[in-house]
């Protein structure tokens, strides 16, 4: 049996958050966050860079104290229990942050060593790592030496040395390259399907398409909660496809166009998302024409990328109506 399931009753959530915020000053990074997030799922956070995804992280492992709020993990109340928590939860930062002066065997035995593993138990654990992620041949190569996949690869198995039941990964895949990204997601929903609950934060639409539910935060505040599909169905805005041979032109004379949230060019194709208005399929069509291009205009089905657009773009003025309920 896995160790979440030992831990926890089957239908409690890994994360329970309510009020969560955290000031710096006068400055709210985080603002009021309510979370719950599932066991053996894998959660995101998606949101532009300030809006709050690491100091969120920070505060639910334990490592900085909110301002205002209740946390709960894995049955634990944080900051208070935190101590306890630290031998329960996993950590990878976004920068490699293992020793590069030392090999890949010596940064695992360190870490199992940090954990508190038994040694015949820290052998155990390592073998099975360097197998499963593909060590074999690198164990005593040096650390700084391995190519981004590699390392990240290596701050994963160092950061589920000791079997976590929740394990954090604050932008992971930053700086490494497709191939090794999906490689790296694979072997998340093998952690997720062998029990381990997952919370990552990204700023990559095609990695938050693949967890099971997404938080979207902005300007320290979370302004959608769902997983892909539900985000997108609950999405009132209109998206449509505009096909044009100017699409340059077309996209200058819809940008500040009434009723319309964003413009973005997708080859010789234009995205648009608008207001929640019946009539803005024809509106966008008209203004068009009315400066002389021609152009089709044809409703598509929300993407990620415009649930995003929707629930963190704000013009002065502009209409809420594609807002995303949270």
């Amino acid at each position: 049996m896995a160790a979440a399931e030992r831990a926890l009753p089957h239908d409690a959530a890994a994360i329970r958050a309510r009020g969560l915020t955290r000031r710096f000053g006068a400055l709210a990074a985080v603002d009021r966050v309510d979370l719950d997030v599932p066991r053996r799922q894998v959660y995101g956070f998606l949101g532009p860079n300030g809006s709050g995804k690491s100091t969120t992280i920070r505060m639910l492992c334990g490592l900085l104290t909110p301002s205002e709020g209740e946390i709960e993990v894995l049955g634990l109340r944080v900051p208070q229990q935190a101590e306890q928590l630290r031998t329960r939860i996993g950590y990878m930062t976004q920068r490699f942050s293992l020793f590069e002066d030392l090999t890949v065997l010596e940064n695992l035995e360190f870490m199992a060593a940090v954990q508190g593993l038994a040694k015949a138990r820290a052998r155990q654990r390592i073998a099975e790592l360097v197998s499963q992620y593909h060590f074999q041949d690198r164990r005593g190569q040096l650390a700084g030496t391995l190519s981004g996949g590699q390392k990240q690869r290596l701050a994963l198995a160092c950061a589920v040395i000791h079997d976590p039941e929740l394990l954090f990964l604050d932008e992971p895949t930053s700086a490494v390259d497709p191939e090794s990204r999906r490689d790296f997601w694979e072997k998340l929903f093998d952690l997720a399907d062998a029990g381990t609950t997952l919370l990552v934060s990204t700023h990559y639409m095609d990695e938050a398409e693949r967890c099971h539910r997404i938080a979207i935060l902005d300007r320290g505040r979370l302004v959608a909660d769902g997983s892909p599909d539900e985000l997108a169905q609950r999405l009132s805005g209109r998206t449509l496809l505009v096909q044009s041979a100017q699409p340059r032109q077309a996209q200058k004379l819809l940008a500040d166009a009434d009723g319309v949230v964003s413009v973005a060019q997708i080859g010789n194709a234009l995205r648009v998302l608008t207001a929640d208005r019946a009539d803005m399929q024809a509106r966008v069509g008209q203004v068009l024409r009315q400066a002389g291009v021609e152009a089709e205009v044809a409703p598509v089905h929300p993407s990620l990328e415009d649930v995003f657009v929707a629930a963190t773009r704000r013009r002065p003025g502009a209409d809420a109506g594609a807002q995303v309920p949270a």
